[in-house]
């Protein structure tokens, strides 16, 4: 099922257009059987799309009334029609993790975010759009006649802890009508508050080197953020450079964006000849694109946060840890002095085991 392009009706929210069993070989060891799914959903603009998920279920006999469902965000993988995770084998952590999801008696349901191995640009970071794109994931899969129960909870790392949470403070809302029962998130890694750094953006800020990964997800944003909002003329903030980083980062996949970000040397500090603020309101565009919300959580929420993390550093979830402990909200905080942005997942893994076996018992 090649979805880069489509050229038949688009359904609506929630409702399959076509499914067809996943490949053996991008299917996962612990899964008894697996599809990949193309659904619709709204993209950024509000707009009719088709996007893409894969759904997995644990071996043996559903238990009455269905697998309790996990919805699973996934990490930055880029931004063009050949990153989906769909379409490509998993990662050995992320194999290996969603096998142990698996093993405990949960169905994953794995959406892509639309735009992504779909017409039109994934929207890197837009809370609101992939927000409704995983929940219409789930809404699909449950009526796509396979076993899964009403019960499903969210569980996400990096991007996908950004959307993880954003769908939360959603999911009870976008997910009752179609008689889903959204029981609380697991997030690691989570890119919070970004967007109040991100504003400062501008020649020679910030005046120090940042690891390779920083400036590929700001390139990423920078590209999301100029889809966005043609009409803020992200283009001509740009530098030469700076526009071919953006443009690349629209369809490399992150491997081939790093080899591009590492063998020129690029900064995102290069990126820029006039500052971002020179936009009007432009925190407010950022938030409003990229915030990550730090209240109107209905189910309970974890985060989990490695100290030694230079993807996502600790004071982005941290200090939305901070927010959200102001704010009162149901909040379960796990800091790892000793793990980075990738063991974090593993290392939070036996607290997020006992959490979604408590909410989705």
């Amino acid at each position: 099922m090649d979805t880069r392009t489509w050229e038949r009706p688009i359904p609506a929210p929630g409702v399959t257009a076509q499914t067809v069993a996943l490949d053996p070989a991008l299917s996962l060891p612990d899964a008894g059987h697996a599809v990949r799914s193309a659904y619709g959903t709204l993209d950024q603009h509000g707009e009719p799309a088709i996007a893409t998920s894969a759904t997995f279920l644990p071996h043996g006999t559903p238990p009455p009334g269905g697998w309790p469902v996990i919805a699973w965000a996934h990490g930055t993988t880029g931004l063009g029609d050949d990153c989906s995770p769909s379409t490509q084998p998993r990662s050995d952590r992320d194999a290996e993790y969603l096998g142990h999801w698996l093993r405990q008696g949960y169905a994953v349901v794995a959406a892509d975010y639309a735009g992504l191995g779909t017409p039109g640009l994934l929207s890197y970071l837009n809370g609101a759009s992939t927000a409704r794109g995983i929940v219409d994931a789930v809404v699909a899969a449950r009526a796509d006649d396979l076993p899964l129960a009403p019960q499903w909870a969210l569980v996400g790392q990096s991007q996908g802890a950004g959307a993880a949470l954003n769908t939360a403070v959603r999911a009870t809302d976008l997910g009752a009508p179609a008689g889903l029962d959204y029981r609380g998130v697991v997030a690691t890694g989570a890119p919070a508050n970004i967007e109040h750094l991100f504003q400062w953006g501008g020649p020679g800020f910030p005046p120090v080197a940042l690891p390779t990964g920083l400036n590929i997800y700001a390139a990423y944003i920078l590209a999301g953020f100029r889809e966005q909002h043609p009409e803020l003329d992200v283009d001509g903030l740009l530098t030469p450079r700076g526009r071919e980083i953006v443009d690349s980062a629209e369809h490399l996949c992150y491997a081939e964006m790093r080899d591009e970000v590492e063998s020129s040397g690029f900064q995102v500090s290069e990126a820029l000849e006039r500052p971002l603020k020179d936009i009007p309101d432009v925190f407010g565009h950022l938030h409003r694109y990229m915030g990550t919300p730090a209240a109107g959580y209905d189910r309970p929420v974890i985060l989990g946060q490695g100290l030694l993390d230079i993807d996502v550093p600790a004071p982005s979830a941290l200090s939305l840890a901070a927010e959200m402990t102001a704010n009162a909200e149901p909040l379960e905080l796990h800091v790892f002095p000793d793990q980075d942005h990738s063991g974090t997942v593993h290392a939070a893994t036996p607290a997020a085991t006992e959490f979604l076996d408590r909410v989705l018992g």
